[in-house]
């Protein structure tokens, strides 16, 4: 199972992002709900919200021990939660989806913007973003879910 979610992420991540690749650099942007919700190509050189741009060496070095950190977990312990495993796969998914960005363009490609009006603009992100906060979220729920009932 854990195989298939992380190749399902990384599949659906690069899909999003050839799209992106193929269909916003040449415009400046593809709105979908007017003043909420539009597509706009972003090079971040950066990670999560901008912080530590230009840091390719060490956001390269930090994922590939994350992921490997989080491999060796799953495989050492073997985690019965379906949970845990979910949440796991669903996070090395989207790191190794930035990752590959890194490796292969030295930037991490992002295009979904959420924003309200031109008073608030979230940070742009992208698909493997996504997964990386859906698997962070699902991990806290089953770390307090467990430290409450146990597992």
């Amino acid at each position: 199972m854990e195989i298939s979610i992380i190749l399902i992420g990384l599949l659906i991540d690069r899909m999003a992002k050839m799209w992106a690749i193929g269909n916003l650099t040449h415009v400046s942007q593809i709105v979908i709900i007017k003043n909420v919700f539009s597509f706009l190509y972003l090079e971040n050189r950066g990670a999560a919200f901008g912080i530590l741009q230009d840091k390719l060496y060490f956001l390269t070095f930090i994922t590939t021990a994350v992921v490997a950190g989080m491999i060796y977990y799953m495989l050492r312990h073997k985690p019965k939660s379906t949970m845990a495993r979910i949440s796991f796969s669903l996070i090395i998914s989207g790191a190794l989806g930035n990752l590959i960005d890194r490796l292969v363009y030295k930037y991490v490609v992002d295009f979904i913007s959420i924003h309200f009006k031109d008073i608030y603009y979230f940070p742009i992100f992208n698909i493997a973003d996504v997964l990386v906060v859906v698997g962070t979220i699902l991990l806290v729920f089953y770390l307090l879910k467990e430290e409450k009932y146990g597992d």
